[in-house]
């Protein structure tokens, strides 16, 4: 099958390259024509695990394609997936802008049948304003539907290639089975699709991720209760997991939740919420609660060092909101990073692809390091903001060597307590006791 997909973001170019694969013409269309060019000469423009062995296969064998022309792609094409941004608002509200923009001209540009896949993460009628926006230029006939993506940035090939859902929301027989044939080989490998209204669909995606913050949110307040009472969290959370009710995905306490999806998908639905004079209770006191917690060892970095850090030198494991990616969209470490500025540390900052990301932000108002260890030169204290796996096992003793003082703030729970004990480290963690050393 011919397929265009209108954005080549996180969600775009995977989807894009994960069509390729299964087989299809796949034909890639952006505005940005030196990201384009980048593409077509093989430059994957994201950093995500095994995408860009995938994506080289399917540019060699001829079924992936990079355009700027979007009436190119879409004479060519039956179906064409928006994978656009919809940023939030001052308000929380997704704009919609870049879809509605598309719309219109798909609108003005088809001369045949098409299937319209809302791919990106939008409110609850968006199928039907893009339904609107369409038939204002067209009487040619189309369909719209949506089909979320459930994917997850460090694993979103792994997600793509193997799918625990596919949601595809549609009233039209037609398009159900265009998306029928689209999604055949998951289908024929066990891999549910699941038929829905297109408004069910839309609140389906939002409705996920907003669960899962609520879920991490959690965690990191029986964490917090933790240090109250003595309890230690990682007994708590196996406890709580092994219930299969529960499960033990999302259970692990830290410093918040970032990235592109969870922040804005709450703020969404909340503010979806409020246009129907509906309130939802439990996502406004999520987001709360996560802003607190990103910044939560800011205060007992200042007990610290005697509630004055001006001109102490920390350093900071990890840029990125998570490990595997290179996406720094509200990731916690930038929170962090701006009130220690404010307060009159330095800061040296280390992290394996997020940093070209950061100096973009921010410049040089911080330092950056070629490695974990010399992030460590002359550190009064480190700071891990960001779980990298080449964290998980350090040289204990090349630490101590490095640092002027023998203290780690673990925003990650890094390390089982023994570790930083026998190593003769002040460590602080998230729901677990402090090692004083």
């Amino acid at each position: 099958m011919n397929i265009t997909i209108v954005g080549t973001g996180y969600v775009g170019l995977v989807t894009g390259t994960t069509l390729a694969e299964l087989g299809n013409s796949v034909y890639c269309v952006d505005i940005d024509e030196k990201k384009v060019e980048g593409m077509k000469s093989g430059i994957v423009p994201i950093y995500e695990p095994n995408l860009e062995e995938m994506f080289l296969r399917n540019i060699q064998a001829q079924r992936l394609f990079f355009t700027t022309d979007l009436k190119e792609a879409l004479d060519k094409s039956e179906v064409i997936y928006l994978a656009l941004p919809t940023p939030p608002g001052e308000d929380g509200s997704a704009d919609l802008s870049y879809v509605l923009k598309v719309a219109n001209d798909i609108g003005e540009m088809i001369t045949e049948y098409k299937v319209i896949v809302n791919k990106s993460t939008v409110p609850v009628g968006t199928a039907d304003k893009v339904k609107e926006v369409i038939l204002s230029k067209t009487h040619i006939p189309f369909d719209v539907v949506s089909n979320p993506e459930f994917l997850r940035e460090g694993f979103a090939v792994e997600d793509s290639m193997n799918p625990a859902r596919v949601v595809v929301g549609s009233s039209s027989e037609k398009a159900k089975e265009v998306m029928s044939k689209i999604y055949q080989p998951f289908t024929n490998t066990g891999v549910p699709i699941i038929f829905m209204d297109e408004k069910s669909s839309e609140l389906t995606k939002y409705a996920s991720n907003s669960f899962l913050a609520v879920k991490i949110t959690f965690m990191n307040e029986i964490a917090n209760y933790c240090e109250k009472v003595g309890a230690d969290v990682d007994k708590v959370r196996l406890g709580m997991g092994s219930d299969d009710r529960i499960g033990n995905r999302f259970l692990f306490p830290g410093i918040g939740y970032g990235g592109s999806c969870f922040p804005k998908d709450v703020k969404a639905l909340i503010k979806s919420g409020k246009d129907e004079k509906f309130h939802f209770q439990i996502l406004e006191a999520t987001e709360n609660v996560n802003a607190a917690q990103k910044i939560i060892l800011i205060s007992e970095i200042e007990k610290y060092f005697g509630g004055n850090i001006k001109g102490k030198t920390i350093a900071v494991w990890g840029l990125a909101f998570k490990a595997n990616t290179d996406d720094i969209r509200e990731a916690s470490s930038l929170d962090n990073i701006k009130i220690l500025l404010e307060k009159g540390a330095n800061i040296i900052a280390y992290d394996v692809v997020a940093e070209n990301n950061v100096q973009k932000l921010i410049g040089n108002t911080i330092k950056y390091a070629k490695s974990m260890y010399e992030a460590l030169e002359n550190a009064d204290a480190l700071f891990i903001a960001t779980e990298w796996p080449e964290f998980k096992n350090p040289n204990f003793d090349l630490m101590a060597e490095k640092m002027k003082n023998k203290v780690i703030f673990d925003g990650r729970n890094m390390y089982p307590l023994e570790i930083p004990e026998q190593n003769g480290f002040f460590y602080k963690s998230i729901g677990r006791k402090t090692i004083l050393n």
